[in-house]
């Protein structure tokens, strides 16, 4: 139905692209796997001892904007790639 990844770290390429990157197949969206899919994700990331996370999202894919923020994310800074607007946000890990 989807998969999602976790960076541990982030260098200098990846600054922009976050710690984490997720897909649901088209056929199961809209059905709260990729809002469940990170809830997970944050769970191992702090069994790994991560305190945050930061996630890069096109601005113009609102369900994946509205999965971050259901998730905890909080809105850090905008940059652009390939002439697409892209937005960052961050979720703490605080227990």
């Amino acid at each position: 139905m989807g998969i999602i990844d976790l960076r541990h770290e982030l260098n200098d390429f990846l600054k922009d692209l976050g710690h984490c990157g997720y897909s649901v197949r088209p056929s199961e969206r809209r059905k709260g796997f990729a809002t469940e899919m990170l809830r997970q994700l944050l769970e191992v990331a702090k069994k790994v001892g991560m305190n945050e996370l930061y996630l890069s999202v096109e601005r113009k894919n609102e369900p994946s904007v509205k999965t971050i923020i259901r998730n905890g994310g909080v809105y850090e800074r905008s940059f652009e790639i390939d002439g697409e607007q892209a937005d960052i946000y961050r979720i703490a890990l605080s227990e």
